[in-house]
């Protein structure tokens, strides 16, 4: 850890000062220059050192070019203009001729990892021709000689290594890029994920308490009515009082409890309702006063248990809506009847008047069994009945596109 730190300060310090950074570079540029300065090209027994002193012109251009790559992250194409034009005169002029075409090389560098590849091609090619063209044909050495074929091979190094540099790059920006959308993509999934459970879960207490209060206000009323005159019908709707709010607290706590962790040795186990305990909630409306007609025909159908609890969840509301609404009168009547690849389930009452419209209190009945019938895929259909009543109708798919294991609506 003692060694990475300091090379990470010393990073971020270079990161916030380019400007030092480049005048480091071109200082060591200059340096690496001078030295090639002194080498001999030819000499009798190879390369040797120090024969040579370069002269003023030389070591003139070569301190113009260094100073010009102090600006080469601001103006890269222009400091690449300086530094060829000072190696093309170099080139012609030097007996034999200084490396001031390595600031060159440096210049193309950073063009190629400051721009695209298009620019890249074409710049580079147009700095190798015309370095190259100048050292064979204006330079005093023969056309074909090794170092002529040096200012090729080292400015298309340059202009390689830049585009590799910028290549590094965009590929890194990319992947933050998409780790960035990732993390985003997560956390707004999250979020969504969170609003769809409480919305849920809202619906569910929704429909529970609706069911059960309704039917305990009309028991209590009832109560209260006969109470003097008939005690054994009180006593009767208050025993359907107690097991209203009985059922009621069994379902809340059912609901609350999917709130609990899956690890949760008092989560609850048993499944929820469906169909099958249809006849068993239009019980509870026939107690309440309600007469309430079932027919079925789908007989051996297997609903999938998104599907099951949505249509005991509409008909739990639609009868629940026609127990506050319709009257005391009102008669109602649930079919549930399988029709090709889906299940309508319809709910019909003979309500009287403006007060047989389910949701004209403003609550959230319609909207709960609008939801539920959306989630699965399928289409609900409500409004007033020609002659008086109300009807929901609800088609639903027997493949809900929310098939995921485990998941439920």
């Amino acid at each position: 850890m003692s060694t990475v730190r300091p090379l990470d300060r010393a990073r971020c310090s270079l990161k916030a000062h380019p400007l030092a950074l480049d005048a480091a570079i071109a200082a060591g540029v200059l340096a690496c220059m001078v030295a090639g300065s002194f080498v001999v090209p030819r000499g009798a027994h190879g390369v040797t050192w120090g024969v040579r002193t370069p002269d003023p012109l030389s070591l003139l251009l070569m301190l113009l070019a260094a100073a010009t790559l102090v600006f080469r992250r601001r103006a890269p194409m222009t400091v690449l203009a300086v530094t060829g034009a000072l190696s093309v005169t170099e080139s012609v002029t030097g007996d034999p001729r200084a490396p001031v075409a390595m600031s060159a090389v440096v210049a193309l560098y950073t063009v190629a990892a400051a721009t695209d590849r298009t620019t890249t091609w074409r710049v580079g090619l147009l700095t190798m021709t015309v370095l190259t063209a100048a050292a064979m044909l204006g330079g005093p050495l023969p056309w074909y000689a090794q170092e002529n074929l040096g200012v090729l091979a080292w400015t298309g190094i340059g202009a390689t290594a830049g585009d590799a540099v910028r290549s590094r790059r965009a590929v890194v920006q990319a992947i933050r890029e998409r780790a960035e959308r990732a993390e985003r993509t997560r956390e707004e999934e999250a979020r969504r994920r969170v609003a769809e459970e409480r919305l849920r879960i809202a619906r569910d207490l929704h429909d529970v308490v609706a069911h059960h209060i309704a039917l305990v206000n009309v028991q209590a009323g009832v109560a209260a009515h006969v109470m003097d005159k008939r005690p054994d019908q009180a006593k009767e709707a208050l025993a359907h009082v107690r097991e209203a709010s009985r059922s009621a607290l069994d379902e809340l706590r059912a609901t609350v409890g999917l709130l609990r962790q899956s690890g949760d040795p008092e989560a609850p186990t048993e499944p929820a309702p469906g169909l099958s305990r249809l006849e068993e909630l239009a019980a509870t409306f026939r107690n309440a006063g309600l007469p309430v007609r079932v027919v079925r025909a789908d007989q051996g159908t297997d609903l999938p248990a998104a599907i099951d609890l949505a249509a005991y969840r509409i008909v739990q509301e639609a009868l629940t809506n026609v127990q506050k609404h319709a009257g005391g009168e009102a008669q109602a009547e649930v079919s549930v009847v399988r029709v090709g690849t889906d299940v309508e389930v319809t709910v019909l009452d003979d309500g009287a008047g403006a007060a047989g419209v389910p949701g004209a209190g403003g609550g959230h009945g319609l909207l709960g069994m609008r939801e539920r019938v959306a989630a699965v895929g399928g289409t609900l259909t409500t409004g007033p009945r020609y002659g008086g009543g109300f009807r929901v109708h609800a088609i639903l798919p027997l493949k809900t596109r929310t098939t995921a294991p485990g998941e439920s609506v």
